[in-house]
C-alpha cells in the first residue's frame, strides 16, 4: 500500500514537470496588428452604429479586451502610424506631418525631404525591429510612408518606397495573398511573426463591391455617406478572412490580435471627401478609436471606457513577449490593470499637412490637446489660424464637442493647462 501511494505521488510529480517543461518549450506568441484607415469611432456594430454592419470585428471585440475610449497621438495617417510603429509622439520621433516642406510641388525637393523622413524611421527602435532582433519574422503590408519595408525594421514587406505604400496597397482591397504565404513561410521555419496589417481601408476610393453598395444605398439619402459605410464592411470582411486563416492555420490561440485605427473620419454627405471636425482636426472625430486586444486564454474579455493612447501597443507587445522596452517609452503596458488606472491624462498633438522645417516639429504644430477622465482641452499654437480659441469639452455629456466651456470654467482650464503644458516641455511623464 505504501509502495502505490509513494508510485503515485511520483506520477503526480512527474506529470507535473512534464506540464511544466511543455509551457516552457511553448512557442512565443504572434503578433497581427490591425489598422483601419480613415474610420469613425462610431462606426462599428460593437460601438452601435445603428447601419453599419460589422460582425468579424464585433466578433473580436466580444473576444477581446477593448478600450471603447482610445485615442490616437495625431489626426493625420503619417504621423499616426509613425506613432505606432515606434511607441513616441510625434515630436519625439521627428515625423510630425504627411508631406515634406511645399509637398509635392518640386520632386527633387519632395524626394529629399521623404528621405530624411525615413532617416527619423531609421533611428527609431520600432516594433518590428525589435522583434526581429528577438527572432521574429516581420511582414509589412498595406499603408506604409517610410521608404522602403526594411526602413520600419520588417523582414518582410510589399512595399518599395513611395508615398503611402504602393504595392503595399494591394492588401485587403485586392488580395490577402502575400500574408497567407508569410505565415506559411514562418510556419515552415518554426518562427514566431508579426503581421502589419493596415490596407487602406474603408478610406477613399470609395469604391465597394456593388452587393455592399446596394445594401446601404436605400438606408440614406447620401450616395456618399453609403459608400463610406459600405466600405466599412468590406474592410470588416477582411479582417474577417485575417482571423479565419489563424484559426485554419491552428495559429489564434498563440496569437496577439490588436486593433486600432490610424484616424477618423466623418463622412461629408455632399462631397466625396471628410467633413469638419474629423480627420487632421483636433476634436474626437478624427483622433478618437476602439482599441481591442486579443489573447486567447491569457487575455479575459472585457469593455473599458478609461482613456488610453496608441502609444501603448507598443510596450504591451514587448512585456506581453518578455522583450526589454526600449528606455523612452511614454506609453504603458494596456494589460497591466493597475498601471492604466494610476494613469490620469492621455496627451497627444495636431501638425500641418505639409511640414514648415523637418527638423523642428514645433514650427508645424496646430493643436495640443489632453483628455482627462471626461474632460478635453484643447490649446491652439500661436500661429494657428483659428484666433487661438481655447477649448474644453465635458465629453460625457458633449460627445461632438458642441458646447465649448473653456469661458465658464477659467480653473479648470488653467489646472489642465498646466499639466498640458509640463507635458509638453517633457518635465513629466503621462
Amino acid at each position: 500500500m505504501q509502495r502505490q501511494l509513494i508510485f503515485s505521488i511520483l506520477a503526480i510529480l512527474f506529470s507535473v514537470c512534464d506540464a511544466t517543461a511543455q509551457e516552457t518549450r511553448k512557442p512565443p506568441p504572434n503578433v497581427v496588428l490591425i489598422v483601419s484607415d480613415d474610420q469613425a469611432w462610431t462606426d462599428y456594430g460593437f460601438m452601435e452604429h445603428p447601419q453599419i454592419k460589422t460582425p468579424r470585428l464585433d466578433r473580436l471585440a466580444r473576444e477581446s479586451l477593448v478600450y471603447r475610449r482610445g485615442y490616437v497621438t495625431s489626426s493625420l495617417c503619417c504621423p499616426s502610424l509613425a506613432s505606432l510603429i515606434t511607441g513616441k509622439y510625434p515630436h519625439q520621433h521627428m515625423i510630425a506631418n504627411n508631406d515634406p516642406p511645399g509637398g509635392q510641388k518640386d520632386k527633387a525637393a519632395f524626394a529629399a525631404g521623404r528621405e530624411m523622413m525615413s532617416r527619423f524611421m531609421d533611428a527609431q527602435p520600432t516594433l518590428p525591429r525589435l522583434l526581429t532582433q528577438a527572432g521574429y519574422l516581420t511582414l509589412q503590408t498595406g499603408k506604409w510612408w517610410q521608404g522602403d519595408f526594411t526602413r520600419g525594421g520588417f523582414t518582410h514587406g510589399m512595399t518599395k518606397g513611395q508615398r503611402h505604400g504602393d504595392a503595399g496597397l494591394d492588401i485587403g482591397r485586392k488580395t490577402m495573398q502575400p500574408i497567407y504565404d508569410f505565415v506559411a513561410e514562418a510556419k515552415k521555419e518554426d518562427k514566431p511573426f508579426l503581421v502589419w496589417y493596415a490596407p487602406m481601408l474603408p478610406h477613399s476610393p470609395h469604391n465597394p463591391p456593388a452587393r455592399l453598395f446596394e445594401k446601404y444605398k436605400s438606408l440614406t439619402k447620401s450616395e456618399h455617406v453609403a459608400r463610406y459605410w459600405a466600405m466599412c464592411e468590406f474592410f470588416d470582411e477582411t479582417c474577417g478572412q485575417l482571423l479565419d486563416h489563424l484559426e485554419e492555420q491552428k495559429l489564434a490561440d498563440n496569437t496577439i490580435v490588436i486593433y486600432v485605427t490610424d484616424n477618423g473620419w466623418i463622412q461629408d454627405p455632399d462631397k466625396p471627401q471628410y467633413a469638419p471636425k474629423s480627420k487632421q482636426s483636433q476634436y474626437d472625430g478624427g483622433l478618437r478609436t476602439p482599441i481591442m486586444v486579443r489573447w486567447p486564454g491569457k487575455i479575459a474579455p472585457k469593455m473599458s471606457d478609461t482613456p488610453i493612447s496608441s502609444l501603448d501597443i507598443l510596450p504591451t507587445v514587448l512585456d506581453a513577449l518578455g522583450l526589454k522596452r526600449p528606455a523612452d517609452l511614454p506609453g504603458l503596458n494596456l494589460l497591466d490593470e493597475a498601471a492604466v488606472a494610476k494613469r490620469e491624462t492621455v496627451f497627444g498633438e495636431c501638425f500641418t499637412h505639409d511640414s514648415r522645417d523637418l527638423q523642428n516639429p514645433a514650427a508645424s504644430l496646430r493643436w495640443r490637446w489632453l483628455v482627462r477622465g471626461d474632460w478635453k482641452l484643447i490649446v491652439p499654437a500661436i500661429q494657428n489660424e483659428s484666433n487661438g480659441r481655447v477649448e474644453l469639452y465635458d465629453l460625457q455629456s458633449d460627445p461632438q464637442e458642441n458646447k465649448n466651456l473653456a469661458e465658464s470654467q477659467p480653473e479648470r482650464v488653467a489646472q489642465l493647462r498646466q499639466a498640458l503644458d509640463l507635458w509638453w516641455r517633457g518635465e513629466v511623464q503621462p
